[in-house]
């Protein structure tokens, strides 16, 4: 007995590895779907790449600097969101009704703090309103006007609904709406309909010098979207999770697949749980939970070590990747 309780006195918690030095990370996406080379014009494929090289270079300047992941991310989607390429802030889409409903969250993985605001209209930065949620507020989620109210409280940038507007997402509902009337007349089903969609959500997640990770997500929905429609952008544990213990997720696609899949909490609890990589963990979820519920997207993904994953079951994914060291990789095509 007495050297049982000596081999269990002698043993030592089990502790989470810890990397060599400090390392930092930043991945970026801009929006999964069918992105195909025959579709893009050398000058607009530019003009994505040089947006998404932008942007991630505003994050990571702050992470080398010694600033923290979730100002990092803050500031990068700032770039996307002021981007009319991107269904996000200026660039949002619209709805059935010809309004700007727009949503997002954030989530810091020290503590598994959260904020998220929904169906939001006036908030130039709704990725700062889902942040001052967090950090100012009793609660994780606010919408609608209230939200709005609530931004405007916090001193952030509130513009007239009129500056989201652009011809080309005018033009978008237009024709997703003639494509609506088109498959009525023929009894087509839903989903034939839901493929004339543009999917379009802008992310970031990084990891600062101080091993603290943090994700956030913007996104103006879903073009024609009816019924105030909420999608997994806005719903921490789907669209958007951090955990300094495993990674840090934003996710992009067909938003009620990812809801019912809980996809970025679910990649987290595989690494947890499973001990898988984030590689791993991220091609299980995208692949055989999502895909085979029929649904499509993406996630760009970090770990608590600076390994990534930028995982999709579409044709492409706006994506970019910046380590410790400066390397830049700007991607748009699946085959990339």
């Amino acid at each position: 007995m007495l050297s049982l309780l000596l081999t269990f006195s002698c043993q030592q918690p089990v502790k989470k590895e810890q990397p060599q030095e400090p390392t930092f990370g930043i991945v970026i996406h801009g929006g999964a779907g069918t992105i195909l080379r025959a579709n893009m014009t050398p000058e607009t494929e530019s003009a994505y790449r040089k947006v998404l090289a932008e942007a991630i270079k505003v994050g990571h300047a702050i992470l080398k600097n010694g600033g923290s992941s979730q100002e990092a991310v803050e500031k990068t989607i700032h770039v996307m969101e002021d981007s009319p390429l991107f269904n996000a802030g200026k660039g949002a889409v619209l709805t059935a009704d010809e309004t700007i409903e727009l949503d997002a969250s954030f989530m810091h993985g020290a503590q598994l703090d959260a904020g998220a605001i929904s169906g939001v209209r006036t908030i130039k930065h709704p990725i700062s309103a889902a942040i001052k949620v967090m950090e100012n507020s009793p609660h994780v989620m606010l919408s609608g006007a209230g939200a709005d109210a609530f931004a405007a409280s916090q001193g952030l940038d509130i513009v007239e609904p009129e500056y989201f507007y652009t011809e080309r997402r005018i033009n978008a509902l237009k024709r997703v709406k003639e494509a609506e009337s088109k498959e009525k007349e023929t009894s087509s089903l839903e989903a034939e309909f839901i493929k004339h969609q543009r999917y379009g959500t802008v992310g970031c997640v990084a990891l600062d010098l101080k091993g603290n990770l943090a994700a956030g997500t913007s996104t103006g929905g879903m073009t024609n979207k009816k019924w105030n429609r909420i999608g997994d952008a806005p719903i921490i544990g789907a669209g958007t999770y951090a955990n300094n213990a495993t990674c840090a997720i934003s996710a992009t696609g067909w938003g009620e697949f990812f809801i019912r899949s809980v996809v970025a909490h679910d990649i987290s609890a595989l690494m947890e749980y499973k001990g898988l990589s984030i590689q791993e963990a991220a091609h299980t979820v995208i692949h055989d939970k999502v895909g085979g519920m029929g649904g499509d997207g993406g996630v760009v993904g970090i770990d608590w070590k600076g390994n990534v994953a930028m995982e999709m079951n579409t044709p492409g994914m706006y994506r970019a990747h910046m380590d410790a060291v400066g390397n830049l990789n700007v991607k748009i095509y699946k085959d990339e």
